[in-house]
């Protein structure tokens, strides 16, 4: 069997690099989607970005449930590969895409009924945000199927070893959506001047022209999605399979956006601009974390294949690799954030008092993004031995922490500062207690027990 990236033959550093540049550059596009409508909407003022920031916290919510077919899509398929089941492999596609349409529908139907209570929780208290957030809220959630899908088409083709193609493809999305956005939410030329609505209109039209590509190519890709027959009954037995690999991951993913929720009302309470400084703070965070997401994809693939070899040199060997590559981006952005934060937060909002805030959140989220890069690619290596149980016990335990955290240091004289330090610190926490444990779980592997660090990266060009 020959396929795109066999990621269980040749260079360790060469195989992740290749895997994970196009996949940190799908990361960054679907950052850039968030980017592109805060920087325009942004022009608009921060009443407008605290409604989208608000009503995005539903679709950030919904990776709860992409993330359960998209997990088992990419780990199930990817170890199938490095068995070469290509079989199996489709059997995990077919049920991926099954699973992710009903997923879809189930959670567009619940948005749209209980909109208003939704957006209430939050306890925004100006009415022209709530209404601006009920509408951005609905219009997504028309195209929700859509949103949902792709990023498990990304991950069927990653976990082939092909990340090229889902760039390309979610590139072309974002380019439509960046001309979009001014165009329908300032109101250039002939569009009509639509605001938050039209943030929401452009990121629906991007996202079928990814889905409309997306299927064009499977069209064309028969080793990977001929004979599914989707319409066919899925079976109990995979669907078991993929639950269980995506469930614990997307039980992290979901609490974690209900404890952000709780945090946002916390914040509330000192304004919108706080609010909206979080939410543009945290999109600028987002170049860290995604691109720490890019190697978790590379890390999860690479170790996935490797493991259904059965090369455990391998896995070994190319966990410390990507450890290095993470540690560097980390060191890099907390470099940017705490330095650079004026000129990076002023993009977004230009008004002075949101900079302060921004300055200030950045500078104290910057000094976690090292630990953060790095619980986030460890996570993968578990993902990659089907092990997604332990980095979902130690996100959900240390981001429920950051609930009476911000509580009890937002009630001293740090004041809104100390819902930042709960944040950042729990972060850094995260990062220490995954990577101690996966090193503990790799010593006590009787396959990894006798290798030695030092002399596999040593050698790592001839591996």
């Amino acid at each position: 069997m020959i396929y795109t990236n066999n990621l269980t033959k040749g260079s360790i550093f060469k195989a992740l690099f290749r895997l994970a540049i196009p996949i940190m550059g799908t990361s960054f596009v679907q950052m850039a989607y968030n980017m592109t409508d805060m920087i325009w909407v942004g022009r608009v003022g921060p009443r407008a970005v605290a409604a989208v920031g608000t009503a995005g916290f539903f679709t950030w919510l919904a990776m709860a449930f992409i993330l359960i077919p998209k997990i088992g899509a990419e780990v199930g398929v990817a170890q199938s590969v490095g068995r070469q089941d290509m079989k199996e492999a489709k059997v995990y596609i077919k049920h991926s895409i099954q699973m992710i349409i009903c997923l879809a529908l189930f959670y567009a139907f619940v948005l749209i009924i209980f909109r208003k209570s939704l957006i209430e929780f939050f306890n925004l208290g100006e009415e022209d945000i709530i209404n601006n957030a009920i509408n951005y809220l609905v219009i997504i959630s028309i195209g929700l199927v859509f949103y949902f899908i792709n990023p498990v088409f990304s991950a069927i083709f990653n976990g082939y070893g092909d990340s090229k193609t889902p760039f390309i493809i979610n590139t072309i999305g974002l380019i439509i959506n960046m001309i979009l956005d001014p165009l329908l939410i300032l109101g250039i030329g002939p569009f009509p001047r639509l605001e938050v609505i039209g943030a929401a209109i452009a990121t629906i039209i991007a996202q079928i022209t990814v889905t409309i590509i997306f299927i064009t190519i499977a069209k064309q890709r028969h080793e990977l999605f001929s004979e599914l027959n989707l319409l066919k009954g899925p079976d109990r037995d995979h669907i078991r399979k993929i639950v269980k690999l995506g469930l614990p991951v997307a039980l992290q993913s979901g609490l974690f956006t209900i404890f952000a929720m709780f945090i946002a009302r916390i914040i509330a309470q000192w304004g919108p601009i706080p609010i909206a400084v979080q939410k543009v703070g945290s999109q600028i965070e987002a170049i860290s974390w995604m691109t720490a997401g890019g190697f978790q994809t590379a890390m999860s693939a690479f170790v996935g294949q490797n493991y259904g070899a059965k090369k455990w040199d391998r896995v070994f060997k190319g966990y410390f690799v990507g450890l290095a590559i993470v540690s560097v981006i980390g060191i890099f952005a907390t470099s940017l954030l705490v330095f650079g934060a004026r000129p990076v937060f002023s993009i977004f909002i230009p008004e002075e008092e949101s900079i302060r805030y921004g300055i200030v959140y950045l500078k104290i989220l910057g000094l976690s993004q090292l630990f953060m890069c790095i619980e986030i690619t460890t996570a993968g290596a578990f993902n990659g031995l089907g092990k997604t149980v332990p980095p979902s016990i130690v996100g959900i335990l240390f981001n429920g922490l950051r609930i009476p955290a911000a509580l009890i240091l937002s009630s001293t004289s740090l004041g809104l500062n100390g819902v930042w330090w709960a944040i950042s610190i729990s972060s850094m926490f995260k990062g220490v207690v995954l990577t101690t444990l996966f090193i503990f779980s790799l010593k006590r592997n009787p396959e990894t027990k006798g290798l030695s660090v030092f002399r596999l990266l040593s050698s790592y060009k001839h591996s």
